[in-house]
């Protein structure tokens, strides 16, 4: 019996030595896998320099900063009549790339088969309409030969083995994809950082985050280092990173753009539309960049697109809108700077000859918890966490891990304790719990409807477009993940899927962070009091306003957005 016990002891002894030393090994095997990750960026990079300074030497009269003062349609129009050559404005912006990037941390990788495609170029008979354009890409949309890692070490030496259909006809069109930007781990946070290519810095104030999940983009395009760059958005990835950092950005209807050979967070969802769409620096090159996708090679090569050109007549159309608008949507407190951006938003445009009217989100706390967030965890976040098996998690996803990772019987402990002191928090918690299969479908079912009803809000007012907040100033580092109620102004478009981008209209004011300090919020807990401390100390940081469609009526879309950007630039030369 004595030998026995010994025998069992020695056993378990064994077993969990190997368990050890199998749990060491994984961690250096990560570790190692990071390390070389970091080197190989390195040594891209220094690729990068060494081409331009080649191209430099070569080329001593070369005037990088003239090139950079170019508009995207001044630009667009000197590479089409051959006064700008393809050459000097890829080594321009390759250059500014790295110095912005040595900055604030964007680019995570060089797509060196730019190079050979820029000397191919003089041979093309005909010029597409991104003709001599470096572009920049968000990681996780595929590149062949290159890994969309989602800052996942997981992902890591996975190369893709053919380009997605988006890279593909922007290729086509005449654009050089030439670098691929950083992004937040898993996508899943409107931060941008991750273990292996770090924290991306907000271009105008270092302690603020660039936002995410496009954040790579948002601070390379601010600063210069792109002139135009594609995104992806499930709940505000392109529009959040665009409005914390100044810049345009676009989400189209969701299946407006292919999506082929772009890596979701989570596949499977959809309760949630995911948007494809571009960043710019002002709406001509959201424009010019929906030109050249929405054309027949994307409906050859992926068929499941709607064969819908670009409709000119729209976008062109100089008619009054009937405009709806709100300054909140009663859950989330804007802060002083958006609520002052939409109203002053709203005057430029009564006075310009349109008609605004006021509007009512609907039922948004049932949306957030009970719909979307119902939607994104409907198998209690397995999904999510598969991704995470083996894999060092970022410290800003740890709250959203540690809620994914609780047993439903836990969720809803916890949900019952926390629901006096943080209300919201409590029934997010709540909702995440695992769904059968009869439970998805009425999910589906009620989103459907919830869809069904706001649309009939939208007609009974007889609405063209819509103006509300877009989520701003720009965070402190590592606040988004602690506060994911915050994108309930730009995912709510995501589930009605709506058409929805945002432009730049104004920046915060002294008055603006005096106004903060007396901020309650909707519901004056945990979550409002952590938005107060993620946006105060923004004095200066730009504030967007967030513009919005019904479904396929992107074009309205952007000439809603277009009125909005000249109206506002028209205000500001006057000021």
């Amino acid at each position: 019996m004595g030998m026995s016990a010994g025998v069992v002891a020695a056993f378990l002894c064994c077993c969990a030595l190997t368990f050890l030393l199998l749990h060491w090994r994984r961690r250096r095997t990560v570790q190692r896998k990071m390390k070389e990750a970091k080197g190989r960026r390195e040594r891209v990079l220094e690729q990068m320099e060494r081409a331009t300074r080649k191209f430099k030497e070569q080329n001593p009269g070369h005037q990088p900063d003239l090139i950079l003062s170019f508009t995207l349609p001044q630009l667009h129009g000197k590479l089409r009549d051959g006064s700008l050559s393809p050459e000097s404005v890829f080594y321009t912006y390759m250059d500014k790339a790295l110095d912005v990037t040595r900055e604030l941390n964007c680019v995570t990788d060089y797509l060196e088969d730019s190079e050979s495609q820029l000397l191919h170029m003089k041979s093309q008979a005909k010029k597409g309409l991104l003709y001599g354009f470096p572009i920049s890409i968000k990681d996780s949309i595929d590149c062949k030969g290159h890994d969309s890692t989602l800052g996942l070490v997981k992902r890591l030496y996975k190369p893709a083995t053919a380009d997605a259909v988006v890279v593909q006809v922007l290729k086509q069109q005449g654009a050089i994809p030439f670098v691929k930007t950083n992004v937040p781990q898993s996508l899943m946070n409107y931060d941008c950082s991750n273990l292996i290519f770090g924290q991306t810095r907000h271009p105008m104030d270092h302690t603020k985050t660039s936002g995410g999940s496009s954040g790579g983009e948002g601070a390379l395009i601010k600063n210069g280092g792109s002139v135009l760059g594609i995104g992806t958005d499930i709940g505000g990835s392109i529009r959040i990173p665009a409005a914390f950092c100044g810049i345009c950005g676009f989400k189209t209807t969701s299946n407006r753009i292919s999506k082929r050979g772009i890596v979701p967070s989570i596949r499977g969802i959809k309760s949630v539309s995911v948007g494809v769409g571009p960043m710019a620096r002002d709406v001509d090159g959201l424009v010019l960049c929906l030109r050249a996708l929405l054309c027949d090679k994307m409906f050859q090569l992926d068929p499941t697109v709607p064969p819908l050109p670009f409709n000119e007549e729209v976008y062109s159309s100089s008619q009054p809108l009937r405009i709806g608008y709100y300054t909140t949507d009663s859950f989330t407190m804007p802060s002083p700077s958006m609520k002052r951006a939409v109203l002053e938003t709203k005057h430029l445009l009564e006075k310009a000859g349109h008609v605004l009217v006021p509007f009512k989100p609907l039922h948004i706390e049932h949306c957030m918890s009970s719909l979307i967030l119902a939607g994104l965890f409907a198998d209690g976040g397995a999904t999510f966490l598969e991704s995470f098996q083996g894999e060092p998690a970022d410290p800003n996803l740890k709250e959203l891990l540690l809620m994914a990772k609780l047993p439903d019987w836990l969720k809803s402990l916890l949900s019952w304790i926390i629901r006096s002191t943080s209300p919201r928090l409590s029934k997010s918690v709540r909702s995440m719990k695992e769904k059968s299969v009869s439970q998805l479908w009425k999910l589906h079912a009620e989103t459907e409807g919830y869809c069904h009803e706001f649309i009939a809000e939208w007609k009974r007012l007889n609405l063209d477009v819509m103006l509300c907040p877009a989520l701003g100033p720009a965070f402190k580092i590592g606040f988004p993940g602690k506060y994911s109620g915050g994108t309930s102004y730009t995912i709510l478009y995501n589930v009605l899927d709506f058409p929805a981008g945002v432009v730049p209209v104004t920046t915060v004011t002294e008055k603006d962070e005096e106004d903060l300090k007396t901020l309650r919020g909707h519901y004056n807990d945990l979550w409002d009091r952590t938005f107060i401390k993620a946006v105060e100390g923004a004095i200066g940081l730009p504030v967007a306003v967030q513009c919005v469609a019904l479904p396929w009526q992107d074009e309205l879309c952007l000439r809603f957005m277009k009125e909005v950007e000249k109206l506002s630039q028209e205000k500001q030369r006057y000021c």
